[in-house]
């Protein structure tokens, strides 16, 4: 495996910027898209369970619908994708069934071979602690992936905005996703900036390494 030059990369997380502005008459490529997708779906979770959906929106009036669900911002309909992320509200042993099932055929095993796996995955979320809190768990594993797409998308030079000033509920209804087990918890515009976004050409501001990392 070839290595990525690191200073490239760090490079384009200082470039990284969370656009307020973006050029509507931008849009991202079919190909990188495709590739954005799949570095999306890539994304680690806890036990590999996955308990997210993502809802990719183009259609301009879906982006209007939402909008006014969003505080109004700009964001949703000048941005080239919108990237709804959706979380698991209830687990159950169908689904890590499933899961095992998918994964046995990934790895060419009889699914006996991960009886124990699936047994340990069912003791904890499903039968466990974990499982008085699956959608504030499932929220966290949508955050990794938020995370990760949002460097993947930095590292090909396209602009990210997180939008957590939306109303979920507004948008579940308008995606027409109650009653599916998932719901609505963060969204994510994906685009170009505008010449005009004065924001995305201010300094980053981070406290410094000594401040926010402990060595021991």
């Amino acid at each position: 495996m070839s290595k990525i030059n690191l200073s490239q990369v760090l490079e384009q997380l200082n470039w990284r910027a969370a656009i307020k502005v973006f050029d509507a008459t931008k849009k991202i490529s079919n190909e990188d898209w495709a590739n954005i997708e799949e570095a999306l779906i890539l994304s680690p979770s806890s036990y590999g369970l996955q308990p997210w959906k993502f809802i990719v929106v183009t259609d301009q009036k879906i982006k209007e619908k939402l909008k006014p669900f969003s505080w109004n911002q700009s964001q949703i309909t000048d941005c080239s994708h919108l990237l709804i992320c959706l979380g698991k509200t209830e687990l159950n042993e169908n689904y890590v069934d499933h899961f095992i099932q998918a994964s046995a055929e990934k790895k060419g095993l009889p699914v006996e071979k991960l009886q124990g796996y699936r047994n340990m995955i069912v003791a904890d979320v499903i039968n466990g602690e974990r499982a008085k809190i699956i959608p504030e768990w499932a929220t966290r594993q949508v955050y990794i992936a938020l995370g990760n797409i949002m460097t993947v998308a930095a590292m090909v030079g396209v602009d990210t905005c997180p939008l957590e000033g939306i109303e979920p509920a507004q948008y579940d209804n308008v995606l027409g996703v109650n009653g599916s087990g998932y719901e609505t918890r963060v969204a994510c515009a994906f685009g170009y900036r505008s010449v005009n976004d004065v924001y995305s050409r201010q300094p980053k501001i981070r406290f410094s390494s000594d401040e926010l990392l402990i060595r021991k």
